[in-house]
């Protein structure tokens, strides 16, 4: 009788597990139970990857490295998985580029070819410091889109801070660059042109990274003074003017049309320089003459709620020069009319970006006109900043002279700035330069972001070739600007579901380095000794015990 209960029991166990497993096989779940989601997709990432068609994902940041990046090594792993998780299409390779090319030096120079800059760090190991190499990135391929992701912030001065933002931004960056691969064109950007803007070699990269998502076509203004009428209807059918350090006034027949279009809903993105001062000049004589500029602006700008001051923003957080010395060596100098900006706001636009480099930067007042319109601060000068007057003589030698802390006292300096709300017409109550009459004097909300500052958009040359936007090949620095810029123009045409992502926080917990420097002789000893001392102390108790028991 026991005998059959016990094979009876035995069975009903087996039955039990291979059901368990038949219907873990069928129904699986994941349960995320961090403070802070880390391990749940947003939907607007989810959204990213809705394709029947495989997409490659080769991981560059692998191999041996420091515990700090070992942790975002982990974080992308672990991403990776949540959207292979919705889309099982996705095909991740993690591939060491050290093994593909032993040779560092020409390693690094074939990954610069490719606009991936290998990152040298520190690593601080038994009071001894050495230099590491790795390549934070990703590459993303798709129906034979390209797609490079940034796996690293370096907006922060420490390898802690600087990895906890990696990991605050790593859904980001892959969603908006399985975007890239993977979305269809919707809307239509107008880069204007005809007043003298940048050309077109210096805004190659920006506009080629936004083609990928965006219609680009080109828009003269130059036809406003000829056919007003039908250039306004044209400039109507856009989602978003740019306008990159136009040089050249612009006509009253021109600023009219601008005005209907911004007043009928339309939105701009604006980057303008208020005094001449150009880095080549500089270079080539030793000095130049900084002057302001008219770009018969000023009044429209002003009805719409904000005004950009003719003055130039030394700041003492600024990017460096590199100049030769009498032997022909290059060497780096501060320069302090090149502010480098850490955004102070948490605005989706700006919020954990790159620090965002400018070059002769004016200011931007943010007026009590426009009373409907909500004004934001995006980019802002440090707390030791200071401005200059025009006219100006700026020289070279101006980075042999230490310069006068006393005279940076102004601090918080708007650089670009967000206005949303419904405009007021710049024409209301006024002549008109041509009859339209559908004319508005206040009609649909709509959005602008104004730049004090054109160059903020700028790539440099190298051989005739541009460069990625945001890197300085003559120190060798990766700035913010692209990312700024980007999220400014899904910002303005209402791509918000990406930026959202953006403010998610990511709580990573690390060790103290420097305590574990400091108490690690102690702590080696305490888990060595104690749990011998407690085997010891209960091997002496338990003898004693059982001699008194027994004896």
């Amino acid at each position: 009788m026991t005998l059959k209960n016990n094979i009876t029991k035995a069975t009903i166990a087996l039955l039990v597990v291979f059901g368990v497993n038949f219907l873990a096989s069928k129904i699986y779940s994941r349960l995320d139970i961090t403070e802070d989601s880390r391990y749940t997709l947003s939907k607007a990432s989810k959204e990213t990857v809705t394709t029947d068609e495989p997409i490659y994902v080769d991981v560059f940041l692998t191999g041996d490295m420091p515990s700090e990046f070992k942790r975002l090594q982990t974080e992308t792993r672990q991403l990776l998985e949540e959207f292979t998780e919705v889309n099982a299409n996705i095909i991740i390779s993690y591939i060491n580029p050290k093994d593909e090319n032993p040779n560092i030096d020409v390693l690094i120079s074939e990954m610069e070819k490719y606009s991936m800059p290998a990152l040298r760090i520190d690593v601080k190991e038994n009071g001894k410091t050495s230099q590491e190499v790795i390549f934070p990135w990703a590459v993303i391929n798709h129906n034979k889109k390209v797609a490079k992701v940034s796996l690293i912030k370096t907006n922060a001065s420490n390898a802690i801070d600087r990895v906890n933002n990696s990991v605050q931004h790593l859904e980001y960056a892959f969603a908006s660059a399985f975007k890239e691969v993977t979305a269809e064109k919707s809307k239509t950007i107008g880069w204007l042109i005809g007043n003298d803007q940048l050309e077109s070699k210096y805004v190659f990269d920006f506009l080629n990274t936004l083609e990928r998502n965006y219609h680009i076509i080109p828009v003269a203004l130059d036809s406003a003074d000829i056919k007003p009428i039908e250039t306004l209807k044209n400039l109507q059918k856009l989602d978003l003017l740019l306008s990159a350090k136009p040089q050249k006034t612009f006509s009253d027949n021109q600023k009219y049309v601008l005005d209907q279009f911004t007043i009928n809903g339309g939105k701009s993105l604006w980057l303008i320089d208020a005094v001449h001062a150009e880095m080549d000049s500089i270079s080539e004589k030793g000095q130049t003459l900084a002057l302001g500029k008219e770009l018969n602006l000023k009044d429209m700008f002003f009805q719409y709620g904000f005004r950009i001051n003719p003055v130039l923003v030394k700041d003492m957080y600024a990017s460096d020069i590199v100049l030769l010395d009498t032997n022909n060596q290059p060497n780096r100098y501060p320069w302090l009319y090149n502010p480098v900006v850490i955004p102070n706001t948490k605005h989706a636009i700006v919020n954990n970006i790159n620090p965002v480099k400018f070059e002769f930067a004016n200011t931007i007042d943010l007026v009590k006109q426009g009373v409907n319109i909500k004004k934001t601060a995006l980019l802002q000068s440090s707390k030791v900043s200071a401005t200059v007057g025009m006219p100006k003589i700026i020289s070279l030698n101006e980075i042999s002279s230490k310069p006068n802390v006393q005279m940076f006292k102004k601090q918080n300096l708007t650089l670009a700035a967000l206005l949303e709300g419904n405009f007021t017409s710049t024409y209301k109550n006024r002549v008109k330069p041509f009859e339209y009459k559908n004319h508005k004097d206040e009609n649909r909300a709509t959005k602008m972001i104004v730049i004090a500052d054109g160059d903020v958009i700028k790539n440099q040359m190298d051989r005739g070739k541009p460069l990625p936007l945001g890197y300085d090949k003559w120190t060798q620095q990766n700035y913010g600007n692209k990312e700024f810029l980007l999220n400014a123009v899904n910002y303005l045409l209402d791509d918000t579901g990406l930026i959202s992502v953006r403010n998610k926080e990511v709580k990573i917990p690390f060790l103290d380095v420097e305590r574990i420097a400091k108490e690690k002789t102690k702590w080696q000893l305490l888990n060595i000794l104690l749990p011998l001392l407690l085997l010891g102390v209960f091997g002496i108790v338990y003898t004693y015990i059982r001699r008194r028991k027994y004896s």
